[in-house]
């Protein structure tokens, strides 16, 4: 028997106001320390991949309280609220952020994996072409290299890139937040640009499309964690159907 939770409609339900406090806290405190102290915490508490000389275990957690900047929290945290709002109304807050933190863990491994995967083709591309794994350690550990004839500098660079750009955001949790909206209220109408009504399941499925067509794009000079979005997405997505299988989305 799967059970529900009975009350009112709160606003701003307490998980989701505290974690709109926490991730404005800490890109207060990115742009002051910043500023005053020259401290860079996006480097400190960003995700950076395993095997990169800024990778720390607590970055699994910290990034997904970290902004780049203001348009990035911005659209963050408002989709938090208007989605999150409704969840965890529905779920109840235990359960809420449960699911909020799996969801962004699961976008974190995604991430990762991915990134992984490619970071060992391009291993494979420049050991092919006459470095040895030695030199290629000694790139990632200093972050200098050099180029051997006939080898494109673009290749190092994507390489190195793996493993000296940390990822940030909730983006991954907020997305595992918009594939559950979907699949809780997928009658319900989301206005594209504020006038164009789209029921949310068939905006869920699109939004998701268009992840995974730009994730394998893999476009030069895209700076978007498209497969983290997928991985809230999946992870959500699981993670529902286990709790519907149990009879325990509600607690």
């Amino acid at each position: 028997m799967m059970r529900y939770r009975s009350g009112g409609f709160n606003f701003l339900p307490l998980v989701v106001k505290n974690l709109l406090i926490i991730n404005g806290l800490f890109f207060l405190a990115t742009i002051s320390l910043g500023s005053a102290f020259q401290l860079n915490l996006i480097k400190i508490l960003g995700l950076y991949m395993p095997g990169s000389p800024d990778f720390e275990p607590f970055q699994l957690v910290t990034h997904m309280f970290m902004h780049a900047n203001f348009s990035h929290i911005f659209f963050n945290m408002f989709a938090l609220w208007m989605f999150g709002s409704a969840i965890e109304n529905l779920m109840g807050s235990k359960r809420f952020l449960t699911y909020y933190l799996i969801t962004g863990f699961g976008a974190a491994f995604l991430h990762l994996g991915v990134s992984y995967i490619e970071a060992m083709s391009l291993r494979s591309e420049l050991l092919a072409a006459g470095y040895s794994a030695s030199d290629l350690r000694q790139f990632i550990e200093t972050g200098s290299y050099k180029i051997l004839p006939g080898v494109s500098e673009k290749t190092i660079i994507s390489f190195l890139t793996k493993y000296f750009i940390p990822t940030v955001g909730a983006s991954g949790a907020v997305f595992g937040i918009l594939l559950a909206f979907g699949m809780f209220f997928p009658n319900s109408y989301i206005y594209l640009f504020f006038a164009i009504p789209v029921k949310a399941k068939y905006f869920v499925m699109a939004y998701g499309a268009l992840e995974l067509f730009f994730g394998l794009a893999n476009r030069p000079g895209d700076n978007i964690a498209h497969f983290a979005h997928l991985g809230g997405m999946v992870f959500g997505f699981l993670l529902i159907k286990y709790w519907r299988k149990k009879g325990e989305i509600f607690y």
